[in-house]
């Protein structure tokens, strides 16, 4: 039983950073740099903070993977993927993977594109745009997710009975 606290500790610490770090990007960082006269160089930036916070994106999406997955498996809550009053279940797996293929797949090939003075070769006066949306709608999902977890992991579930 300790090693599922255990688990249960890391899962809630992984989503806090992760999420956490995914809010104050979308509603510190992104518009401050929204307000900077030059684009350039507010991309610039964007793309060095998003660099060194990947990394701890990674790490945390990791711990919450692993975590979920060990207290599913400890749990034998498997079948609760078939029951609709466990959406939230459903929910956190798709944004882990939506956050893990971002962070692990399409983050290191936009790397790839970025020229030797650190600039995105395919940056155009959209992307700023582009990217303030998408963490809008994913912060939206995530926050709406994390809600629909702690409500339905302490028995309030949409037909209103306990697990």
């Amino acid at each position: 039983m300790e090693e599922f606290v255990f688990a249960r500790v890391l899962h809630v610490l992984g989503v806090v950073l992760w999420i956490g770090g995914v809010a104050m990007v979308t509603t510190v960082l992104l518009p401050t740099l929204a307000r900077m006269q030059s684009p350039t160089e507010a991309m610039l930036f964007f793309e060095n903070f998003r660099r060194r916070f990947a990394a701890q994106a990674r790490y945390s999406t990791l711990f919450v993977g692993l975590s979920g997955f060990y207290m599913t498996y400890v749990m034998d809550a498997w079948s609760r993927f078939l029951q609709w009053q466990y959406w939230w279940m459903h929910t956190m797996v798709l944004i882990w993977l939506l956050f893990t293929i971002m962070l692990f797949v399409f983050e290191p090939r936009t790397r790839k594109n970025e020229s030797t003075d650190g600039t995105n070769k395919n940056v155009s006066s959209q992307s700023f745009v582009r990217i303030m949306r998408m963490h809008f709608v994913l912060l939206t999902l995530s926050l709406i997710t994390v809600a629909g977890a702690v409500a339905g992991s302490h028995g309030w579930l949409i037909s209103g009975s306990a697990s």
